[in-house]
């Protein structure tokens, strides 16, 4: 152990791959748990747009996808004598994508509802739906981009040398 790779490195690592898997999930939770009471909702007054309407649920559930690749990826880099700068830059991955995925999430949620509502009154806005669905989907792949940007550069460091 050195000043560069000491022994607490790999917490940092592991915390960044809790915190991917962990934002994510909790957005995805929300996108679809908020999304599916609009969806029961909606239900009662038009079942007939019940399958076309569940999108907001699927689109919820891709966002915890996206943690999970990180997660992976992290949890594959983790390795007892490890550099600090690579457990700050795991960190940093799982932070990125987590907490992007849970604002994704939480937007995917609140247009969900609304959305998947308003579309049982009037079925002219489900276009408008998507649209802005896919634009609160792009927030999680924003974070999921940079997370694996950063993930490369944290496999780029020189490793710690055993003395």
């Amino acid at each position: 152990m050195s000043e560069l790779c000491p022994a607490y490195a790999p917490f940092f690592g592991a915390m960044g791959c809790t915190a991917a898997i962990v934002f994510t999930s909790l957005g995805a939770a929300y996108g679809t748990a908020k999304s599916g009471v609009g969806i029961s909702a909606m239900g009662v007054l038009r079942p007939d747009l019940m399958m076309r309407n569940v999108i907001p649920v699927v689109m919820a559930g891709i966002i915890a996808i996206y943690g999970l690749v990180v997660s992976v990826l992290i949890s594959g880099d983790l390795k007892a004598p490890m550099p600090l700068y690579t457990g700050f830059i795991q960190l940093g991955a799982g932070l990125s994508v987590g907490l992007a995925g849970l604002a994704a999430g939480f937007a995917i949620g609140i247009v969900g509802d609304a959305g998947v509502r308003g579309t049982a009154q009037q079925p002219r806005l489900f276009v408008g739906m998507v649209l802005i669905l896919i634009f609160a989907e792009v927030l999680g792949l924003y974070g999921l981009i940079v997370a694996l940007i950063l993930n490369t550069r944290a496999s780029d460091t020189p490793g710690c040398d055993l003395q």
